[in-house]
């Protein structure tokens, strides 16, 4: 334990120099220094301020501690037993507090992302989920204040084919990495005559986005094609070359995008979407490789993975990671999905904690 406090107080002295560094009026001049500062200081706030707290908790405890040694008026020796109890227990919550605090940060966490939810196995019925889900993201972006972005959106007979949005805000990785995977639909279909439930797959894709500093596509490894566009949108349809396919050589990762009429924009969003595609690939090879070396993982986070299960006809939703299950479903697939994501969160950390007592 003396480690963690040592490591804090070291905290606080860096937290400390930060501030008094940004006190000075020319960092506003050096705009790059002056964000990888508040950024910094931002993200030890919390932890120094729960630090301080619990300090100040400890001091609290030895002054009570002091008082039940020295004092003999038996009315104050009660009210500081029941302050002692409470002293104790808020000092256990802040330890604990502090030990998830500090640890390990996932360094994606602050990211945007980019989100492809495509339908998989069922047909139409998958189609008509990959709407219903749609939906339940957007809602659930709006309860979080996030901002979305359509960057591609494939309609189907029925329901969508494939949508992908760009999604903005504060730590918006940290918040939505958990819906990557298989999602899975029992219920039963408008055109069932018998009555029976028919169970169809989405799959979900959420990848970080980078900034061009920390990951950078190589333009020579990337065939662009022109051609045009298809379907819906408007009077540069079939009469223009707007639409653009970009192609990853390499890995033969392949991205095309026709919702804009500007060729230009469409080439900007196709190769938004691939540069989060590679980056996130080589995210998941180090994922990988990680996995291999550390015997406490738990999960592989493969995409490939059914990670939930919305059952219509018992309103029933349930996490197969956690084993967590709600028996609401109207309210989950409105865009409640608050539990989850605090559960799946709560039980990495609990994960964490325990591959470092071993």
């Amino acid at each position: 334990m003396s480690t963690m406090f040592d490591k804090l107080d070291g905290v606080v002295r860096r937290f400390e120099e930060l501030t008094e560094k940004m006190n000075d009026p020319s960092l506003y001049e050096r705009q790059a220094e002056y964000k990888a500062l508040t950024t910094e200081r931002k993200h030890l706030e919390e932890l120094v301020a729960a630090y301080l707290e619990y300090k100040k908790a400890k001091e609290d405890l030895k002054g009570t501690k002091d008082i039940l040694m020295n004092e003999k008026d038996e009315e104050i020796r009660e009210m500081a037993k029941e302050d002692l109890v409470s002293n104790e227990q808020a000092i256990e919550v802040l330890e604990q507090k502090l030990k998830i605090l500090m640890l390990p940060k996932d360094p994606l966490d602050d990211k945007d992302v980019i989100i492809e939810i495509r339908a998989a196995a069922g047909g139409d019925e998958a189609s008509i989920f990959v709407a219903d889900v749609y939906r339940m993201y957007q809602n659930y972006f709006k309860d979080l204040g996030f901002a979305v972005e359509n960057i591609s959106v494939s309609g189907g007979d029925k329901g969508l084919k494939e949508v992908i949005i760009r999604v903005t805000g504060e730590k918006v990785y940290s918040k939505l990495k958990w819906e990557s995977g298989v999602h899975r639909v029992q219920r039963v279909p408008e055109t069932e005559a018998q009555g029976r439930v028919h169970t169809s797959t989405i799959t979900v894709a959420v990848l970080p986005e980078a900034d061009e500093v920390e990951f950078q596509l190589n333009l020579n490894e990337v065939r662009i094609d022109v051609y045009r566009s298809s379907g819906a949108g408007g009077q540069s349809v079939n009469t223009t070359d707007s639409a653009v396919r970009v192609t990853h050589i390499p890995t033969g990762t392949v991205v095309a995008c026709q919702d804009e009429r500007s060729q230009l924009k469409n080439k900007d969003k196709a190769l938004k979407i691939l540069r989060a595609r590679i980056f996130d690939q080589v995210v998941q090879a180090a994922h990988a490789k990680e996995a291999a070396e550390r015997k406490d993982q738990v999960g592989t986070g493969d995409r490939s993975e059914r990670i939930r299960t919305y059952n219509y006809p018992q309103s029933r939703v349930t996490d197969h990671r956690i084993g967590l299950t709600s028996h609401n479903l109207p309210a989950v697939i409105n865009g409640d999905l608050g539990e989850f994501t605090e559960a799946l969160v709560a039980n990495h950390q609990a994960e964490l904690l325990k591959g470092q007592e071993n």
